[in-house]
């Protein structure tokens, strides 16, 4: 199975993914990694990615992850169309919504540094976010252990 991690900047998918990864011992895949370089600067200069720039990212990842038995797959996957294009061909995949309140990730966002993804991007990503249907919803307001605990709940229950 694939678990995509998804949500905006910020929702925590690399640090519970990471965990996740861990507990279940399974492979962890960054989706940033796989982001052209193009996207990388834009990004870094505060420019937000347009649906062009994230073709190239999404097929790479799609192609990555192709192969993979069990993993754990970050992306932020805000549109039902990169849901799509990245899990094109992915037989066995659960996506899975990280989020929590606007001004909790905001607050998330504002403390941290991202390599290349800087806080006043945020706002764009909220408005490009498409909330997945079907999607293992996951409140992330509290700890990462407490999310990776729901997740495995629900993968389990997973048909």
């Amino acid at each position: 199975m694939i678990a995509v991690l998804m949500g905006v900047s910020g929702s925590g998918k690399t640090t519970i993914g990471e965990l996740l990864a861990q507990r279940l011992g399974w492979r962890f895949i960054e989706g940033d990694d796989y982001h052209p370089r193009e996207n990388v600067a834009k990004m870094a200069a505060g420019i937000p990615l347009e649906d062009a720039d994230r073709w190239p990212w999404l097929d790479a990842l799609n192609q990555r992850i192709r192969g993979e038995r069990n993993a754990v797959v970050t992306c932020s996957a805000l549109k039902e169309s990169y849901r799509q294009r990245l899990l094109a061909g992915v037989k066995d995949a659960r996506v899975v919504y990280l989020h929590a309140p606007k001004a909790l990730i905001a607050k998330r966002v504002a403390e941290r540094k991202h390599k290349f993804m800087p806080a006043s991007l945020l706002e764009s990503q909220f408005a490009t976010l498409e909330p997945p249907a079907g999607a293992i919803d996951i409140d992330v307001s509290g700890t990462p252990d407490a999310s990776v605990d729901a997740i495995v709940a629900a993968l389990a229950k997973a048909p």
